[in-house]
């Protein structure tokens, strides 16, 4: 899914490095009246008004605005320095033009709020302002430079049960702090935390507060929002509150300890299949050689019901999770890694990749799907917007939400202009079978091979990126060394079916 359902694949990067931008119980007070204030809905601005409901500024005038970092569904992320003082940020950009209805520019409206909140606490990115001109909203933040937590396990080649437990206190110190601050995080996934700096005793980070809400008391939760593998039973069933964080965070610790996730299937839908029946596998390898104490912990943090889940402040105080614990400090299987490292395959590339089989189907293969373009697009640009989308699904007797046509929207929208074309449409549509038929991969492989040697080099894949617009040269290396699994640079045939493929066959022969 990328997103669950979320207001979707909003959030891939968010602060910091841009690649995509944790307590003990914390002593923390505010003003009833405060509290008040910060939990009422911020006043939306009049119509005609700007987004952020004050004049427009010019963030040129204070920062200047550098290299980019990532790219997500809605925003850039750019370096940026501050020019009175020299110091770095991180500055996401979200284009206006994508904030297309009154519950998008509330929810922008309330992703500010929300980190304002939370800044100042040492596990969450600090907040530095907001700023609007007529073509886009800026969030300037801490620049977190350590990259991402997966990419840091991956990289050091090897770690413990207490190192695992140790990032897992991390991240369950931000659900605590969230929580004792009237905050549901509601997207938790590693994705969203990002390490200080590059030093071995960096910060983790949690940054993405896209999704967030103030806890009202006594209200029930139904948006179905979230990342397909992180999302809590609860969720689905649309009936929640603040224990879904848990259960996300407890899915995260799953992954840390064996490398892959609880719940898999090939589909959206069949995550979401899986997560319904809860059954964790704690047989299959590494877990007989992870410690008791661990297992426990994990299966309180993914408890079906979530009134019997543990809370935050109970997880806090386990007796692996204690800085002074039980979690052994011996290596975990080196296995694991490799799985992890499989798992975040997902990349850049191959979403690349399945545009280019997209574009060199044959008419029959696309039978019916050019008509049900023809039919949405109904103004005849050539491109399909959000709204025609919404009621192209409507005329078929589709009953997605409104978050749920937008998750859509935003998956099939690959350059991220708000629009989405014909093969881009195709992409997002074409029953996956014909995506990963032998003939199509090797269409696809010879496409970005293009001096024919047998390897995708990295000069090829930077052509290709930028020949279909999908930006994030910079990603570039990373691609190459996820996929490369002989290390030698390049990506041949074989590795290159092993990607597109992974989340069918080659995921089932990692357990």
């Amino acid at each position: 899914m990328g997103k669950c359902v979320s207001k979707p694949t909003k959030k891939e990067t968010t602060s910091s490095n841009g690649e995509e931008a944790q307590k003990k119980p914390i002593q923390y007070t505010m003003s009833p009246g405060y509290a008040a204030q910060l939990i009422s809905p911020a006043p939306a601005p009049q119509k005609g008004k700007t987004i952020l409901g004050k004049p427009y500024e010019d963030i040129k005038a204070r920062y200047s605005l550098g290299k980019e970092l990532g790219k997500g569904q809605f925003g850039v992320t750019h370096l940026c320095t501050d020019i009175a003082t020299g110091q770095l940020y991180a500055c996401k950009s979200i284009s206006k033009r994508k904030l297309l209805t009154k519950s998008d520019k509330e929810d922008m409206r309330r992703e500010i709020q929300i980190m304002q909140h939370l800044s100042g606490q040492a596990n969450i990115v600090e907040f530095k302002g907001a700023f609007e001109d007529k073509q886009s909203v800026h969030l300037v933040m801490e620049l977190c430079a350590g990259g991402e937590l997966f990419d840091r396990i991956i990289a050091k080649g090897h770690y413990t049960e207490r190192a695992a437990a140790s990032m897992c206190r991390s991240i369950v110190n931000v659900v605590q702090i969230c929580h004792f601050m009237g905050v549901m995080h509601r997207d938790l996934k590693p994705e969203n935390f990002l390490l200080s700096d590059k030093s071995d005793n960096a910060l983790l980070k949690a940054t993405d507060f896209g999704l967030s809400v103030f806890i009202e008391e006594g209200k029930v939760y139904k948006d179905l929002v979230g990342s397909a593998y992180y999302v809590a039973p609860e969720v689905l069933r649309r009936r929640y509150g603040k224990e879904a964080d848990i259960w996300s965070a407890g899915v995260i610790l799953y992954i840390l300890l064996c490398g892959v996730p609880p719940f898999w299937a090939e589909t959206e839908k069949g995550i979401f299949d899986t997560v319904l029946r809860g059954q964790v596998d704690f047989e299959s390898e590494p877990w007989p050689s992870i410690s008791d104490t661990a297992k426990d912990l994990v299966r309180k943090m993914l408890t079906q019901d979530p009134e019997k889940r543990i809370t935050a402040a109970e997880v806090l105080e386990h007796p692996w999770i204690r800085e002074d614990g039980e979690a052994p400090d011996k290596p975990i299987d080196s296995a694991v890694l490799s799985r992890m490292k499989q798992f975040r395959a997902m990349n850049k590339l191959k979403k690349l990749a399945l545009k280019v089989i997209a574009e060199n189907l044959s008419a029959e293969e696309i039978q019916g799907l050019k008509s049900m373009f023809a039919n949405m697009d109904t103004d005849k640009s050539g491109t399909i917007t959000y709204e025609e989308l919404k009621a192209g699904l409507a005329r078929l007797g589709s009953k997605l939400t409104e978050a749920e046509v937008r998750q859509l929207m935003d998956a099939a929208d690959v350059d991220g202009n708000g629009t989405i074309d014909y093969i881009e449409f195709i992409t997002a549509t074409m029953h996956r079978h014909r995506l990963e038929r032998e003939e199509n991969l090797y269409k696809a492989f010879q496409h970005f091979d293009k001096d024919g040697s047998g390897f995708i080099t990295r000069d090829e894949l930077e052509a290709a990126m930028e020949e279909h617009g999908i930006g994030e040269v910079s990603t570039i290396k990373e691609i190459i060394a996820e996929v490369d699994s002989d290390n030698d640079g390049r990506i041949n045939y074989e590795e290159f079916c092993t990607m597109m493929r992974t989340g069918t066959q080659q995921q089932s022969k990692l357990f």
